[in-house]
């Protein structure tokens, strides 16, 4: 029996003459931050390879503590690649820097979005999404503000209490004003936003301590800047989960998350964003990894950064 055309003419194509997968890029810290910012790549989002060795490629310049922990990395509508990421454990800002090439990067900027707050403690683990609608962008984080929330306050970890916040930007020059992002009824940090379809899916940490839940959730809304529903159940089963990620491949949403207390990474998946299986087993990234997001490059993206020289 012949196979169909389609059939035998894909049989026919050498691995040279399928389409290439789309390179991801992984920007991520390690230790404690000080040393800036660190970059590996995947072709097929289990197989990870830091670039330069695992060298720094940008070091931290603003900021009293200055630190380069949590980076976000998102490809604007502008061309530019936009990164935010915490500078200090107890600030009330964040850092900002744009680059065209993920090589070259402007003036680092302290963007002080929590300053109109005299009570907020921290700005932890900010990222952007930008939002086709409004054709803006949103940046959100997590801030305990001292005496806000006191249904879920806890003595434990310095007593924080977090919830998300944001503010949105067309040209990071002017900014809205800071308003509460996110408030699931418990203490909240490390948020990650993606579009799925018409709406957009969030994936959070549950920080509570007592008792503890240190998991993945996800919430939905329809529109960016929420509102967003309730928080679903752990997707991470029982780990001390933080940081999550995410990625796109081959159908199957990837998360990513940072197994702190094993000091190394897991991975789950799904196809629907409700029935989510385990394949941290599949899952190799640098030693020491901490805390970053995943974005899709071109390959020639990819090849200047291999090019590139690490951070002097």
């Amino acid at each position: 029996m012949r196979l169909p055309l389609i059939a035998a003419t894909l049989l026919a194509l050498t691995a040279a003459q399928l389409p290439a997968p789309t390179p991801l890029l992984f920007c991520y810290f390690k230790n404690n931050g000080t040393d800036g910012l660190h970059l590996a790549y995947s072709r097929d989002g289990y197989q990870w390879a830091a670039l330069h060795g695992d060298s720094t490629v940008l070091r931290p310049t603003v900021a009293q503590d200055r630190l380069m922990r949590d980076p976000c990395i998102i490809r604007g509508q502008d061309g530019q690649f936009h990164m935010v990421w915490t500078v200090s454990w107890q600030d009330r800002g964040i850092g900002y820097a744009t680059s065209p090439d993920l090589v070259h990067w402007s003036a680092q900027r302290f963007l002080p979005v929590m300053a109109d707050e005299p009570n907020a403690r921290n700005c932890w683990a900010p990222e952007i999404t930008y939002d086709p609608r409004t054709k803006s962008y949103l940046i959100y984080w997590a801030t305990t503000i001292t005496g806000k929330f006191p249904a879920t306050q806890s003595t434990q970890e310095s007593g924080y209490n977090h919830r998300l916040y944001c503010t949105s930007t067309q040209d990071f020059q002017t900014f809205t004003p800071t308003r509460l992002l996110y408030e699931p009824g418990f203490n909240v940090i490390d948020a990650t936003i993606q579009p799925d379809g018409k709406r957009f899916v969030m994936f959070l940490k549950d920080e509570t301590r007592e008792p503890a839940q240190k998991n993945i959730r996800v919430a939905f809304a329809e529109k960016l800047g929420g509102p967003y529903g309730p928080a679903s159940a752990p997707i991470t089963g029982a780990y001390w989960a933080e940081g999550p990620t995410t990625a796109r491949v081959s159908g199957e949403w990837l998360v990513y998350f940072d197994k702190y207390r094993d000091h190394k990474y897991g991975v789950v998946k799904s196809t629907d964003l409700t029935h989510w299986t385990d394949a941290s087993d599949k899952l190799h990234l640098p030693a020491g990894l901490r805390h970053g997001t995943v974005l899709p490059i071109s390959e020639a993206e990819l090849q200047t950064l291999l090019a590139a020289p690490a951070a002097p």
